[in-house]
């Protein structure tokens, strides 16, 4: 039987509540229903999901989703059932009398999506059985995870190639919201998909501030930026576990609700964690990067890095969990020379093949680029993703506090001089002594006292060299050795530099950006001005929705997103028909919640007259 595009649309409305389709969304839905396989590369909150919910609905069979990501799998599956669509999942948490009861359903045709990890994909027993099945689709996400190029490749994925074997007539879905070119190119290889449409959306998430900053003092300059966001949902990157736990008991500290999250935790507290995470308003989680890829809570107001992660597919992908609603959100970072040093010697010290850290290498020093760039930080983002903006955003700190730069030729002859003077053995804390000449037992050790680089940068801070050397490395005139324990050796491009043949301008570390107002501030959210009235109603329609929520064991925006309670709040729906105009309602969760919050609504419209 033939689907046609009204039958989609009609789904879309009746079902999830939208009157139109977003972006690429038609296109690539109309691609499967053909039957050809997809790649589709979409932004974190573009709707991705969607692209392979409806047409498992649509299609004959079940609509097998492989997700690595257990977390995942349990939200979507909850989200779903509020749509009044049959969904399970099968993953390592279920005992053997659940995972059979979800076979039966399998077998027994009632259920339109499975999710499932790949580890339990690729059982052998497992393949066997639900290749038997009707199946309508097979959807790979985080598709970005069969790519050794890529930023969190895993060996699980290396496999997934098999099912094109097992369900040669199905349509395979391949997404992802990071890939370059060559990791594209890896993922339809490694996937064996066949002659694929691809589907490549604008990486830009206009909504996000991003902002880097130099790390002076880590704790305090966090501490400044939260302040806007007191009461707001956030994510606080860390590198290590012993870094999120001390951080995360220091936030406490500072009065604000923060948990700590990684793999080191009990399952027991990390479940725990994460449901308190998605459930409340304003929880902190202070996390290592073991925690967020596939958390759907739309609410996220930022997204803070303690440290560098170790690529821009990692930054961007971690910072694309901010703002998945669509309103204002902040991509925040500091970074200092420790953390060059540090991931540098991780990679360094890492089992991989050469050919692996050449990669790492060659990840890392386009991380430390963007950091240190002088334009517009979102056009150099998007550029690394081979996508384009006409112009620059005005909303990252480049745009927003343009850095000023100065000539630092001298500065770095000075610097580069000392490193060759002390021998290439040493690291930055010591050139640094040096320079400034700052007595200590290592410098008397070593008699660099009587070096003719001694004391001649005592004009500047200790801070300011470190950004020299740091923006050096960048630029490659310096790099870091870490079989000499990270000292700083000169590379072949400093020469031109120490003989006068160029010059060089390095950036000023500018101070901090003026803080953005609340994302809670209705202004500031594109709400206009708010009325005693209306936050009242704002204030009932979310107490309504919590209660709910509480009521089926779910997070709030599984029940309503914030943006269709904004709707009800603007327009005062009185009616079924009204409600259900609204985006985000659609006809299951109209006849589920629908009385609730009409009687909201009529109860203070009542109070207003």
């Amino acid at each position: 039987m033939q689907i046609t595009e009204g039958q989609a649309r009609q789904q879309l409305q009746t079902v999830f509540g939208y009157s139109e389709f977003r972006g690429q969304q038609e296109a690539i839905i109309s691609s499967t229903l053909a039957g050809e396989d997809t790649l589709v590369i979409m932004p974190t909150g573009g709707g991705k999901s969607l692209c392979y919910q409806l047409p498992s609905m649509l299609l004959e069979g079940v609509g097998i989703i492989v997700s690595p990501l257990i977390a995942l799998m349990q939200d979507q599956v909850s989200a779903l059932r509020q749509l009044g669509i049959s969904t399970a999942f099968l993953n390592s948490t279920q005992d053997a009398r659940t995972r059979h009861s979800v076979q039966q359903q399998l077998q027994g045709g009632e259920l339109e999506l499975l999710y499932i990890a790949p580890e339990r994909l690729l059982q052998p027993q497992t393949l066997q059985w639900l290749s038997q099945l009707p199946v309508a689709l097979i959807a790979i996400d985080e598709a970005h995870c069969v790519s050794q190029w890529g930023h969190d490749f895993r060996q699980d994925y290396l496999a997934l190639h098999q099912l094109r074997d097992y369900f040669p007539r199905v349509p395979r879905m391949a997404l992802t919201a990071t890939a370059d070119q060559r990791t594209r190119e890896e993922i339809v290889e490694r996937l064996a998909l066949n002659r694929p449409a691809q589907y490549i959306s604008g990486f830009d998430r206009p909504n996000i501030r991003y902002s880097v900053r130099a790390k002076t003092d880590a704790r305090k300059q966090l501490l400044s930026f939260l302040a806007p966001h007191r009461d707001e949902s956030g994510i606080v990157y860390c590198l290590s576990r012993k870094k999120v736990e001390s951080t995360a008991e220091w936030l406490c500290t500072r009065g604000l609700t923060a948990l700590p999250y990684h793999a080191g935790l009990p399952a027991e507290q990390r479940a725990s964690h994460q449901q308190r995470f998605l459930r409340e308003d304003g929880v902190i989680i202070v996390a290592t990067i073991a925690f967020g890829m596939g958390i759907d809570k739309p609410d996220v107001r930022f997204v803070a890095h303690l440290d560098l992660p170790k690529s821009i597919e990692a930054y961007y992908q971690e910072t694309g969990r901010a703002g998945r609603d669509g309103e204002p959100a902040d991509a925040w970072m500091v970074y200092g020379l420790q953390d060059v040093v540090r991931l540098s010697q991780m990679v360094a010290q890492s089992g991989a093949p050469d050919s692996q850290k050449r990669i790492e290498r060659h990840k890392l020093e386009a991380l430390l680029g963007w950091c240190e760039v002088t334009q517009c930080r979102r056009r150099a983002l998007l550029e690394y993703f081979g996508d384009t903006l006409a112009e620059d955003c005005g909303n990252c700190d480049v745009c927003l506090n343009p850095p000023k730069t100065w000539d630092a030729t001298i500065a770095a002859q000075k610097l580069l001089s000392c490193v060759y003077r002390t021998g290439q053995r040493f690291g930055a804390a010591h050139v640094i002594d040096v320079l400034r000449g700052k007595e200590t037992d290592k410098t008397g050790q070593h008699r660099h006292q009587a070096l003719s680089t001694w004391g001649i940068g005592d004009d500047r801070t200790e801070q300011q060299w470190r950004s020299v050397i740091r923006q050096l490395i960048v630029q490659q005139f310096l790099q870091v050795d870490m079989t000499r324990f990270g000292a700083l050796t000169l590379t072949g491009k400093s020469r031109p530099l120490l003989r006068n043949e160029l010059t060089l301008r390095l950036r000023e570390d500018p101070s901090e950006m003026p803080l953005r107002k609340p994302a809670s501030e209705k202004r500031e959210r594109g709400q206009g001005d708010l009325t005693e009235h209306d936050r009242q109603l704002w204030d009932a329609l979310r107490q309504c929705r919590k209660r709910l929520a509480e009521q089926h064991n779910v997070p709030p925006y599984v029940i309503f997103h914030d943006a269709t309670l904004m709707e009800m709040m603007q327009y005062h729906p009185t009616s079924h028909g009204q409600l259900l105009d609204l985006n985000g309602v659609g006809q299951t969760k109209l006849e589920k919640y629908g009385d609730e919050f009409l009687a909201v609504i009529n109860s203070a419209l009542t109070k207003e007259d």
